[in-house]
């Protein structure tokens, strides 16, 4: 067989380069696995967003508190014909009409709601100190008549409870705000 330049048959291979392969394999294994483990856990969190999806009911502009609209499809509105304005961001101490938050929903905000039939200043002295935090895109406000002591809204989402969770408050005002929704 002839030898080469160096001395060495053509098939022969230096020395370590099965510990070079062994080692590129190994590191292409590893990060196939782990991007397989991020992508199984993005997935599993893009599935888990807090609060419940109502459909959209789209974003037409209605002139005034009077005009007909279709009914919501969720109490808290969530999405819908709404005033061609918004509201102001922060601390409210009336109702906003359905009409208005809608479109504060539309331009990315949150709206944190609360029901006390029999007064709930603790709650309320909470809530303000959550949503004061926030310098744009997040309403409180009461919502007299709803279900629940509690209402959490973003565009298309709705998570309403009874018993106040710090936690879940924060982590839907993370998920949604800031998340505009105008046609594009």
């Amino acid at each position: 067989m002839a030898k080469s330049k160096s001395g060495r048959t053509p098939s022969a291979r230096p020395a370590g380069h099965a510990t070079r392969r062994r080692l590129w394999t190994t590191g292409l294994v590893v990060a196939v696995a782990a991007a397989v483990v991020a992508g199984a856990i993005a997935y599993q969190a893009a599935g888990a967003q807090p609060g419940v999806s109502f459909p959209d009911q789209g974003n037409r502009h209605v002139m005034t508190l009077k005009e007909p609209i279709p009914p919501y499809n969720s109490e808290p509105p969530t999405s819908g014909p709404h005033l061609p304005y918004i509201a102001p961001w922060g601390i409210h101490t009336e109702p906003l009409p359905n009409q208005l938050q809608v479109h504060n929903l539309e331009d990315g905000g949150v709206l944190v709601q609360y029901n006390c039939p029999d007064g709930c200043s603790d709650l309320v002295a909470t809530l303000t100190r959550i949503v004061a935090g926030y310098d744009h895109q997040v309403i409180l406000a009461p919502y007299p008549g709803m279900k629940t002591r509690i209402a959490l809204t973003a565009w298309t989402r709705l998570d309403a409870f009874d018993d106040f969770d710090e936690n879940r408050v924060r982590r839907f005002i993370t998920a949604y705000r800031g998340i505009d929704h105008h046609p594009r």
